[in-house]
């Protein structure tokens, strides 16, 4: 074991990247679970109270009787729920919120770093061949596909410490989302008794696995053999890992003739109530309303719809036309941040430049609290931001743009600073 500048790897594993420290990790390989969670600070893989196990005991006889009636054997059962218990840790980490919430930017420089845009390029030339077969059968082109790798595992770099079995039977012992994980354990048992995931596998604390992160559900519908030796293994093999990205993404709506979207500028006065995903129009149609590339040059001259949308408010960050890509990397994860980061991070390895758009001298964060208070506030006003939970979903934005419309503000249905202050003094009507 060496620990290097970002995590612990195998003292002789391969290592991946040309050249340089920056590009030094351990692609293929699993790190050690031990030492990964005492490095992380998850080393309280600890189990609940005695009297708690009695009832996962009986709650996991339960589940052993439905996973046989799903044709799950007896052996793969054996091994792996022998012994098993739940991990408090898994619990704390499920009920943990950040205290704050990110900017734009911020999200931005932790997930399109120099240091990553380095290695993914290094990484898109090492294994061009292989991407370029699984873009020829799936449609997705390369430079996505690693993309998509680096944000999910940092290119392999952390794959989780977690044991993936326990996790998820703590997840679907208890109440809060009992349904989902244990639908999802279920699956992932099915898998491990087709001998694709061995019955100790290590996962992250929520149950997503390998270096897609993919969920076992996931793993089940979408995870393909692609080098051929009769195993779906997406902790170790580049082939199944890059095949199994593309055709998930493949079957979700990639157009493999098309980007993500790209940076625009708005002109004066734009109406910022059609931004927003739920607003589509040709590229045509934007350009008569004044929207241009960044640079000021006309949007491109294709027959496609697209979208404008402001990740950071209409003051906080870049404007961004987006395409039917930007929607279907939103099916991989719903986060708008996400979905631009994994598309300019693409752009980068292949030598696009960053936003133009220069960022806010000064940035605030609000607290999750803050977040929640909105939420109470534009409820309490008559607007349903979908609940009150600290995250500033659809339903959030949504409400945020009719509070804002009323008040006659920049309707860019982007959660502030300056909007608590104007809730706080908001009154019903």
């Amino acid at each position: 074991m060496i620990a290097g500048p970002r995590g612990l790897w195998h003292k002789g594993a391969r290592r991946v990247g040309s050249t340089g420290p920056e590009c030094v990790m351990l692609v293929l390989g699993r790190p050690l679970g031990l030492l990964v969670a005492i490095a992380l600070g998850l080393a309280s893989l600890y189990p609940v109270s005695a009297s708690a196990d009695e009832r996962f005991s009986a709650w996991l006889a339960d589940l052993r009787r439905e996973a046989l009636t799903r044709g799950i054997s007896a052996a793969t059962l054996d091994k792996a729920l022998g012994g098993i218990t739940p991990i408090r840790r898994v619990i704390e980490l499920d009920r943990h919120q950040p205290e704050f919430t990110q900017t734009f930017w911020t999200y931005l420089d932790k997930r399109v770093s120099a240091e990553r845009i380095t290695c993914g390029r290094d990484l898109l030339v090492q294994h061009r061949t292989l991407l370029e077969r699984v873009a020829a059968k799936y449609g997705v082109q390369p430079r996505f596909l690693v993309a998509f790798w680096g944000l999910e595992s940092n290119f392999g770099d952390y794959t989780g410490a977690f044991p993936v079995v326990a996790a998820l039977a703590t997840l679907a012992y208890d109440e809060r989302r009992s349904a989902f994980f244990r639908a999802q354990l279920l699956d992932l048992l099915a898998v491990i008794d087709d001998g694709d995931i061995a019955a100790e596998a290590k996962a992250s604390w929520a149950g997503a696995m390998g270096q897609t992160q993919f969920m076992p559900s996931t793993y089940k519908a979408y995870a393909v053999d692609f080098d051929g030796d009769g195993r779906r293994d997406l902790w170790n093999s580049l082939a199944d890992i890059f095949g199994s990205s593309a055709r998930y993404l493949a079957a979700a709506g990639w157009q493999s003739d098309r980007t993500w979207g790209r940076e625009v500028s708005l002109p004066p006065g734009f109406d910022l109530e059609l931004t927003g995903l739920n607003t589509r129009k040709g590229l045509a149609e934007w350009q008569r309303l004044g929207v241009r590339r960044a640079d000021g040059r006309d949007l491109p001259r294709v027959d496609i719809d697209g979208s404008v949308i402001l990740p950071g408010g209409h003051a906080g960050g870049p404007a961004l036309m987006v395409y039917q890509n930007f929607r279907t990397t939103m099916v991989w994860n719903r986060s708008i941040l996400y979905a631009v980061a994994v598309g300019h991070l693409a752009d980068r390895l292949v030598g696009g430049g960053a936003f133009q758009t220069p960022r806010p001298e000064k940035e605030q964060p609000l607290f999750r609290v803050d977040v929640a208070e909105i939420q109470r506030r534009l409820a309490r006003l008559g607007y349903d931001p979908g609940g009150a939970d600290g995250v500033a979903g659809p339903m959030t934005r949504r409400a945020i743009k009719q509070f804002q419309r009323g008040a006659r503000l920049p309707a860019d249905g982007y959660p502030s600073v300056g909007l608590l202050e104007r809730l706080r003094g908001a009154t019903v009507q």
